[in-house]
């Protein structure tokens, strides 16, 4: 049976990635200056815009994808003879996991032979993405979905996200930290740095002072973790500040031999909470 990739748009690939390889992909509602909006790319809304709007004090927020919407894109290709293999949001930060597997059990009782496969990646961001990417890869080499499905829950807690903040106060509106640490990190320069547990959890790991030493700090924890850099993809996103991701690249370049990187931006969905000047990197290492 012939495989489809699904996602979401929390996955934060590039539009054009994921249209080369056919990936479908649900998008999240987000809410900014009241309007409702759905993560798509920046086709209705740019990311440079929406950044702008949040440095100019724009407080957006996200909503969880509905069953109903995840009813709607399984059911399209079941009809169409698919098998299914969906790569969802971390359930630790979002429902949108759980809506997915009640949209399977409904499908199934008009639809029994419907061959759905719903994965909590434990992941956010690029993340997500890296394990949508090796499922591509894995799809053009002919693998079977139990080989990709397998692969995946093998690897998935193998995925090193880390991420630094610009400012704090987006982690205290989302509950992360309270109103004087926020306060005092600000006054102090602090830049945190996070991570996901293997609960797919974001975690401040540790606080840095000042910009610079806290993307050393990115660069230094891929060093430590990655393994076979020669052989893997390194996946940087930024909160529009595209210079800063470039000069990530050229230090982890040199730093280190990898095979590939790419960058793209933060969407919405996770942009909303951690603000503009975001920094997240992303690779394989032998644990979380």
């Amino acid at each position: 049976m012939k495989i489809k990739i699904i996602t979401d748009s929390a996955c934060d690939l590039s539009y054009k990635y994921l249209k080369d390889n056919n990936v479908e992909v649900i998008p999240f509602p987000y809410f900014i200056d009241g309007e409702d909006c759905v993560d798509d790319f920046g086709k209705s809304l740019s990311y440079e815009e929406f950044y702008k709007r949040m440095r100019e004090g724009s407080k957006p927020t996200t909503s969880q994808i509905t069953s109903f919407s995840y009813l709607q894109t399984f059911k399209k290709f079941v009809e169409q003879g698919f098998s299914i293999i969906y790569i969802g949001f971390s359930s630790a930060l979002s429902q949108t996991y759980n809506n997915s597997l009640l949209a399977i059990e409904e499908i199934k009782e008009d639809y029994p032979q419907a061959d759905i496969t719903s994965i909590d990646s434990k992941g956010a961001s690029v993340g997500l993405g890296l394990l949508v990417y090796y499922a591509c890869e894995m799809q053009k080499k002919g693998k079977t979905k139990e080989e990709i499905i397998d692969w995946i829950e093998n690897n998935k807690l193998k995925v090193n996200h880390w991420f630094i903040i610009d400012n704090l106060d987006h982690l205290r509106r989302g509950g992360r930290i309270s109103s004087t640490e926020a306060t005092v990190g600000n006054l102090l320069d602090i830049k945190p740095m996070l991570n996901l547990d293997y609960y797919g959890g974001l975690k401040v790991v540790k606080k840095v002072r000042g910009r610079k030493r806290a993307v050393k700090e990115l660069v230094n924890e891929l060093k430590r973790a990655i393994i076979n850099p020669e052989e893997q993809i390194i996946l940087i996103n930024h909160g529009d500040c595209l210079e800063e991701a470039e000069k990530l690249r050229e230090d982890l370049m040199q730093a280190i031999d990898i095979k590939d990187s790419a960058i793209n931006y933060v969407g919405p969905v996770i942009g909303t909470h951690t603000g503009p000047g975001m920094l997240c990197l992303v690779f394989l290492g032998y644990e979380r």
